[in-house]
């Protein structure tokens, strides 16, 4: 850990950082895996790997199996059924409201930068209007690039004009620790998120590692 200094903007992760959406993502899953009469997974199976989006939670569930398949067909299918139930069970982590009304009581601008496919975030959002405040929402089809590339974090950055290294970005995977320190931000770590302990999450490069969303209110003034 490093000696970090107050925000002057915060940016965060959406899926494990601000929303928890493994339920929804988990249950999208079972229903293809029944379709192609594959064993369902267990809530504690795909939970650490909800923030690997489709990609992870396809893995998980066709294994060893998934290259017999398109990938895109695969995906395609997942998000499918994901967004039929987009909002049954996802719902804000305890701490989240506290940390936007901190945010807009200490004047400190804010946004959300998510590799998410865009419709499913402006989809997801309209359930939140306290997430619709943020300044700045950047999905994973605005840009040619996602995280772990750093383009995503700066184009935020370039629109809430703070300087990068006055900026925390929040996220609960290590590509969000990654492009943090690429954009010369400062990373943290929501070890609360969807982590998998055999990713080694101790090793990453955080600057600080939070349990819960509200531990950041300490550091909004």
């Amino acid at each position: 850990m490093t000696d970090i200094i107050s925000p002057k903007a915060m940016l965060f992760d959406l899926d494990g950082t601000l929303l928890d959406t493994a339920r929804d993502m988990g249950n999208a899953l079972n229903k293809m895996l029944a379709q192609y009469a594959l064993p369902l997974r267990e809530y504690d199976e795909y939970r650490p790997i909800a923030s690997h989006g489709a990609k992870g939670m396809l893995a998980l569930g066709f294994g060893n199996t998934l290259a017999d398949f398109s990938y895109d067909t695969l995906r395609a299918e997942f998000l499918s059924h994901y967004e039929q139930q987009l909002q049954h069970h996802t719902c804000l982590f305890n701490g989240v409201r506290q940390v936007i009304e901190g945010l807009h009581s200490a004047n400190l601008p804010w946004g959300i930068v998510t590799n998410k496919p865009g419709y499913l975030t402006t989809n997801l959002l309209s359930h939140y209007p306290e997430l619709r405040q943020a300044h700045i929402i950047i999905s994973g089809d605005t840009l040619p690039q996602r995280k772990p590339h750093p383009a995503q974090l700066v184009k935020a950055q370039q629109h809430i004009g703070v300087a990068a290294e006055q900026i925390w970005y929040v996220g609960d995977a290590e590509r969000d620790i990654q492009a943090a320190r690429a954009a010369t931000m400062v990373p943290v770590l929501a070890e609360y998120g969807y982590i998998c302990p055999s990713e080694g999450p101790e090793h990453w490069d955080t600057a600080l590692r939070i349990q819960s969303p509200d531990a950041l209110l300490e550091y909004l003034n």
